[in-house]
């Protein structure tokens, strides 16, 4: 699921939530709600999180 994928990822760069939130220009609360899968972020903000984790929009988001 996409959703621990992100939290995997960003916990491998050792980065906080805060860290990532402002990295990508937008909340913490964002940040926890999309790895919670409550928050669908646009395709704009996938692709910031996948920059700024070092991942493709597949390693983060697609889901088998």
């Amino acid at each position: 699921m996409a959703v621990s994928k992100i939290k995997i990822a960003r916990v491998e760069k050792d980065l906080t939530q805060e860290d990532l939130a402002k990295i990508v220009g937008v909340t913490r609360q964002t940040i926890s709600l999309i790895e919670a899968g409550k928050y669908n972020p646009t395709l704009k903000l996938c692709i910031e999180i996948a920059k700024a984790l070092d991942k493709t929009l597949d390693d983060l988001f697609w889901q088998k």
